[in-house]
């Protein structure tokens, strides 16, 4: 596949990812560079962020107001299959460019234009940073401690997982040019790929909220650091999530069968969340242990446990020493800084980074653009025809494959009464969980025993007719099943297997039990989601992150794998390590403490505050309202002054320049509150982002089914189920695509719906046979109630 890039600043992190998957991908910049080549941190003149997000591509230089240049870019298209860009809409760039012209020359071009709010509309002219994205999405307003302000999560993630959503979106579009022969136009909206991917209000979300919804949480932080708590220990903090009954019996053992816990009721989740007592009681139990100590003893138990690390004690660990998750690259003359070697692996091979090439000549990819044979499958949507087994469970094993079921997949979901998914649990007493609905709607669903040999050989029969199983055990589980890669390989050479884990496929730590709060705390994020300057202020709890950008990862493995399995026949293997996404989204920041920690800053790094000032949640007129308002350069702050009617703040010499900014922080932040105290967040983000001004009211879930961008880019839709009277609110696609309709909203299955229809149509089981398999339970019957 060929890429031409034009994208800038953190979009080009798409490029990026798809030349680590084998893509050959020309940046195209100005004559003198993209101003994205200046982001702080700067080293020798080099942006850090600048030389990550650009690994692997061949650099070109190209005036497209010059006549010799645009032809040369013509030239580029000709052999192109897929064109990013990330013009603002209405800009003389964009006009420049002029996408839809490409579009009409080169009608089998996908065109993926990266916007912040849409390319069209009443909103297209406003501009987004992480944070606005986290106050819009719903999920500033559970982060952090109740009764406390919110807490904005470290680092850029609503950026960056939006960001694994528009490489996914540009596979797809090119997987449908393979089948159809024509390109597309793709609008992609970074506001609704970081509201789908972060903390989704409307999508999929953990087991331990037994599937109360998200809109019925209180109006303020949620109280829910109860679910998986930190609890202090000898050297610093572990946490846990102790979920099924089986894990609650591990940990009541290895606290010696305390009497005061021995209740049977404890078994149930919500009795041990209302205890007063069960925490102090761990807590005390912990005291004396060190994190080590409580992680060794806790994996023996069968208890999910993980140490609170920082990320230089993870970039240090055996674990990620042993998987090579970073190596060092050379970004600058002289300066070597670890870079994440990639959070995928295909065919047990990690696609890492690639050494970056620059030129200021014009030139065609680096190879030529292959013939490609034709797509297997027929129907109407982009996966019509593709036959998926889904044995994933939670988050990450619904959104891996539900990605693929909405494109039109058939998916078949594996399970089993024995080993039931949490998420179609409903502590509210609901038919079906709304998490579970929205996780595994477009699905079908298999009741069998996969433990029972003659249910083992029923799946292999699926598998020999299938093109991907999809899973998120813990390492080794298929194999205990019999069920590994080879026996599948064996009964199928063309199927792609899918596995997504806490920490990966291999290195000490892989059969920990894995969840994405542990995973979080494993991987250095949850000590950094703190408010500042307090040791024990943790704000993580309610976020869902990674699990929904892991779904997005393994999806872009199988769309990768079933382009190269159309020119060699054979299929293959996804790995995705959770751990290494997390780790992966914070690239830039590690980089830089690096060159720090090496003296780099004290003469090479030109540059290095994290963030402009003002840049934070505010508080508004109201009862806990708060505003985000996110300043990025001198224009922004003198449009901000102008915003508040405040010119003289612009014309203070201290104040000009970012660091001076930087400096007096408190005293700009001082000022902004002053400005807000007077505005409702709504009026405050109307007057600053038509100023120019990157700012949102921060929105809970309650509020986002009226939010006008959201109707008016019909980013949620209603969904009926057979089980709930009313419509079920669900997201809808993941970008706006001109040849590819929005996704069908069908009803999740209940457990074994559909196995007797799969028994007969695709096992060719008699009605004989079928019925004494769901006698003996190697088959288990469902329906609707």
């Amino acid at each position: 596949m060929n890429v031409v890039d034009l994208a800038c600043g953190a979009a080009a992190s798409i490029g990026r990812d798809l030349a680590s998957l084998g893509a050959q991908v020309v940046r195209i910049e100005p004559r003198g560079g993209h101003h994205d080549r200046l982001a702080a941190p700067v080293v020798d003149g080099l942006s850090v962020d600048f030389a990550i997000r650009n690994l692997g591509k061949t650099t070109v230089e190209l005036d497209l107001g010059d006549p010799a240049d645009r032809a040369a870019f013509r030239a580029l298209l000709a052999d192109a299959d897929v064109v990013i860009e990330s013009t603002r809409p209405g800009s003389a760039e964009a006009v420049q460019l002029d996408a839809a012209d490409i579009a009409a020359q080169h009608p089998t071009l996908v065109i993926l234009s990266i916007s912040d709010f849409g390319q069209a509309g009443a909103y297209a002219r406003w501009q987004a940073t992480s944070p606005v994205l986290d106050a819009l999405s719903g999920g500033l307003a559970r982060s952090g401690i109740p009764g406390r302000p919110p807490l904005l999560p470290p680092g850029n993630l609503a950026i960056e997982c939006a960001l694994v959503q528009a490489a996914y979106v540009a596979l797809l579009g090119y997987v449908n040019r393979l089948k159809t022969g024509h390109g597309d136009q793709i609008d992609f909206s970074l506001m609704k790929g970081a509201s789908q991917t972060l903390d989704p209000a409307f999508g999929i979300y953990g087991s331990a909220t037994a599937g109360i919804p998200l809109s019925e949480t209180p109006r303020g932080r949620p109280e829910v650091g109860f679910m998986y708590p930190i609890v202090p220990c000898a050297d610093g903090a572990v946490r846990i999530c102790v979920l099924a009954p089986r894990q609650w019996q591990g940990m009541f053992d290895w606290m010696g069968r305390p009497p005061e816990f021995a209740d049977p009721s404890f078994n149930d989740l919500v009795t041990r969340f209302n205890s007063p007592d069960l925490i102090p009681a761990i807590g005390r139990f912990f005291a004396d242990r060190t994190r080590a100590d409580l992680e060794r003893e806790g994996q023996r138990a069968g208890v999910p446990i993980a140490a609170v690390l920082d990320v230089d004690e993870v970039l240090r660990s055996d674990q990620m020493i042993a998987r090579r998750a970073f190596e060092p690259v050379e970004l600058a003359s002289g300066h070597s800084v670890p870079v994440p070697n990639g959070s995928i692996e295909i065919d047990g091979v990690r696609a890492g980074h690639r050494p970056a090439h620059s030129t200021s000549a014009p030139a065609a990819p680096p190879t030529g653009k292959p013939e490609m044979p034709s797509w297997p499958f027929a129907g109407a949507r982009p996966l019509s025809g593709l036959r998926v087994l889904d044995l994933g469970v939670i988050v990450v094993g619904a959104e891996q494959s539900r990605l693929l079921a909405d494109q039109g997949a058939e998916v078949i979901k594996i399970e089993n009464s024995a080993f039931l998914d949490g998420t179609r649990r409903s502590r509210d007493g609901s038919p079906v969980s709304l998490p579970f609905a929205a996780g595994h709607r477009n699905k079908r669903s298999l009741g069998v025993n996969l433990r029972d040999e003659r249910g083992n050989r029923l799946f292999l029969k699926l598998v020999a007719q299938s093109d991907v199983v999809m899973t998120n055990f813990k390492p080794g589980t298929m194999d205990s099943l019999g069920l590994g890669y080879e026996v599948l390989n064996a009964a199928n050479p063309g199927i792609i297997v899918t596995d997504s884990s806490a920490f990966g496929p291999g290195g000490p730590w892989s059969k920990r039990l894995g969840y994405g709060p542990l995973v979080r705390a494993s991987a250095g994020l949850t000590e950094q989601w703190r408010y500042p300057g307090e040791a024990d202020s943790f704000g993580d709890a309610s976020t869902i992150y990674p699990d929904h950008v892991a779904g997005r990862v393994a999806a872009i493995g199988v769309l990768a794998l079933l382009i190269r399995r159309l020119h060699t026949g054979r299929g293959g293997t996804v790995s995705v390590s959770q751990a290494e996404i997390i780790l992966s989204h914070q690239a830039t920041d590690i980089a830089a403490r690096a060159l720090t920690a090496a003296g780099a800053a004290g003469g090479a790094m030109a540059e290095h505050v994290a963030h402009d000032a003002p840049w934070g949640v505010f508080p508004a007129m109201g009862d806990d309202e708060w505003c985000v308002v996110t300043v990025r350069s001198d224009e922004e702050w003198r449009a901000l002054c102008s915003a508040m009617g405040r010119p003289e703040f612009a014309a203070e010499p201290e104040l000009a320049t970012r660091a001076g900014r930087d400096q007096a922080r408190a005293r700009v932040d001082a000022r902004l509150s002053d400005w807000l105290a007077t505005r409702t967040p709504h009026e405050a983000m109307e007057t600053l982002q038509a100023a120019g001004v990157p700012a949102a009211a921060m929105l809970r879930v309650q509020d986002l089914r009226d939010f006008p961008l959201f109707q008016e880019q019909g980013f949620h839709a209603p969904a009926r189920h057979p089980l709930y009277r009313e419509p079920l609110l669900m997201e809808t696609g993941p970008a706006r695509f001109f040849h590819i309709a929005e996704p069908a909203l069908e009803p999740a299955p209940s457990l074994g719906e559909h196995t007797r229809d799969i028994a007969r149509t695709l096992l060719d089981l008699s009605e004989t046979e079928i019925e004494k398999l769901i006698e003996s339970g190697v088959l288990e019957e469902g329906g609707r109630q």
